[in-house]
């Protein structure tokens, strides 16, 4: 017996067309890179060149590198965990004037550059550790705080209070009860905050860049100053693929790990918070509020004040010089600051159009495409497993010969970016997508609309919401890029994060004053991109919720 086709169907030809620019980007600017960064490592001799490659890699230098690069990121990780418990707790369990605000200052914190904490903490450090690895781990514990209060504190407002209580009452004290009932409850989220941060501050390049010195070199940076300063670019090559094989295999073990240290224990629905009742409770709860408050913006609001420092006191030199090239008689900057906000203003635009126009569609094809559309899910989420020193390295190297040596081409840079913002594009507007009643499609049905007249009345207005959330979130991570700028910028087209590390690798009073004024410029554009992007979400009503409604 013929099955009646589903009227919600649409024609594979448009689902198929949804899907052609997505796959076009993932193919021309990640997989081939990719496969220009194997056979730059493999070189002319095959796996005998590998073999001598990796030979030279084995030094006692290259050891220390990579010990560097994994205790630092494990201590960096541990530490965050642990200074973000209390926080997230109090967030999690508590209402108290400034809430809203603490929350916000961590998020704002998380979307900001790299290379504006490293910034941040060179101001406020003493100055024989401005650049030290205490530096470089509490920018790390400060950027990663907001992962630890979302997660953790999220899965910390279904806990059932009376398990607690229970423990209290046969004599546990307020550790014991923590170390034996919450903790265990939290371990998976524990271990996916864990995951993260760890990804972030193994991956950690602007950080390490302006913070680090000879002795202090991720991976990250290591494979930077290969191909860029000592142009061994086989032995990049083959750090970038290492350290890729290593993320892809402890993001995999992380994942197991994460699996079997579930609980079956049942959450409860989500509690409001309630005010501290007793005098002790307020006075722990505000203690850990205004003490999170001062490690987040303490660095920040020193930089900014830092800006105003000249040899001879508070001036606004730094800011009001910001359009020349000789700011003190006889110190030239040799480069542009207008020019290059102009840059990164211009990047950040192509950057978030392209992302969103790219990450929108994509979302639409996996959606509609059904099984076959998780193939096109995972590979647009391969870049997100890459570190984005490796995705502009692999750029460098397989658009540097005609017919397609685009490495001088200005939107060689917001494409690269856009390669770092389409997951999380494609991630945001699916939830959003999987949410839309189908029912509703079909009433469109009945009343005579084709499949895609009532796939573009019904679904296409749902994505309005998450595209916007997703646009501000492309254009800051857009603004703050600062890995794959490193390897596709030129003279004339330095971003903002480019030109502030150069200015914070010099020495002097003033060359300094002038890159925390610039960074404070980032922090803000960066900041109210974000802002705005949420004032625009909070003005307009979501679809989905007038539906239930």
């Amino acid at each position: 017996m013929r099955q009646r086709r589903d009227p919600n169907r649409l024609p594979p030809a448009f689902v198929a067309a949804l899907g052609v620019v997505p796959v076009a980007l993932v193919v021309v600017f990640y997989l081939f890179p990719l496969t220009a960064l194997i056979g730059r490592a493999l070189g002319p001799g095959g796996l005998r060149g590998l073999g001598d490659t990796a030979s030279s890699l084995l030094t006692p230098q290259m050891g220390r590198v990579v010990w560097f690069t994994a205790w630092q990121a494990a201590i960096s990780t541990v530490a965050t965990l642990i200074v973000g418990l209390a926080p997230a707790y109090v967030i999690a369990r508590y209402r108290f004037v400034g809430r809203q605000f603490l929350l916000a200052a961590l998020t704002a914190v998380f979307v900001l550059p790299t290379v504006v904490m490293g910034a941040a903490f060179i101001a406020v450090m003493p100055g024989p550790l401005e650049r030290s690895v205490w530096a470089i781990l509490g920018a790390h514990i400060v950027f990663n705080l907001a992962v630890v209060v979302r997660l953790v504190g999220a899965t910390w407002q279904h806990l059932d209070p009376r398990l607690e209580s229970a423990a209290a009452t046969l004599g546990a004290g307020p550790l014991r009860v923590l170390w034996h009932i919450t903790l265990p409850i939290l371990r998976p989220a524990l271990a996916a905050a864990a995951a993260i941060i760890w990804l972030f501050t193994f991956t950690s390049f602007g950080v390490v860049r302006v913070l680090g010195g000879p002795g202090r070199t991720t991976l990250e940076v290591e494979i930077w100053r290969r191909a860029t300063q000592l142009g061994d670019i086989s032995a990049a090559a083959l750090l970038s693929l290492a350290q890729l094989a290593v993320l892809i295999a402890l993001v995999a073990w992380s994942l197991r790990t994460q699996r079997r240290s579930q609980v079956s224990l049942s959450l409860l629905p989500q509690r409001p918070q309630r005010r501290p009742r007793t005098g002790t409770e307020r006075a722990a709860v505000y203690t850990i509020a205004a003490a999170t408050a001062a490690v987040v913006l303490t660095p920040l609001a020193t930089m900014a004040l830092r800006s105003l420092r000249s040899p001879d006191g508070f001036s606004l030199a730094a800011w009001t010089n910001l359009g020349s090239s000789e700011i003190r008689p006889g110190i030239r900057l040799g480069i542009d600051p207008w020019s290059a906000i102009g840059s990164s203003l211009q990047s950040a635009l192509w950057a978030t159009v392209l992302a969103v126009v790219i990450g929108g569609l994509a979302a639409l094809a996996i959606d509609t495409a059904g099984a076959r559309g998780r193939i096109l899910d995972a590979g647009l989420m391969l870049p997100l497993a890459t570190s984005a020193v490796t995705i502009g390295f692999g750029m460098l190297i397989a658009f540097a010969r005609p017919p397609i040596d685009w490495r001088a081409q200005w939107w060689l840079i917001p494409i690269g970016h856009a390669l770092v913002a389409v997951p999380f594009v494609v991630r945001t507007t699916l939830g959003v997508l999987a949410s839309v009643d189908p029912r509703l499609r079909a009433a469109a049905a009945t009343l005579g609309a084709g499949p895609i007249r009532a796939w573009r009345e019904v679904v296409v207005p749902f994505l309005w919401r998450p595209l916007v959330i997703s646009a501000g979130l492309a254009a800051a991570i857009s603004l703050g890029e600062f890995g794959a700028t490193s390897f596709l910028s030129r003279r004339g087209t330095e971003t903002l994060p480019i030109i502030i590390e150069r200015l914070l690798s010099r020495t002097g009073t003033v060359l300094q004053a002038q890159a925390f004024a610039l960074a404070t410029i980032l922090a803000v554009l960066t900041t109210a991109t974000v802002a705005a992007v949420d004032a625009l979400i909070a003005s307009r009503e979501d679809p989905v919720d007038a539906h239930r409604r």
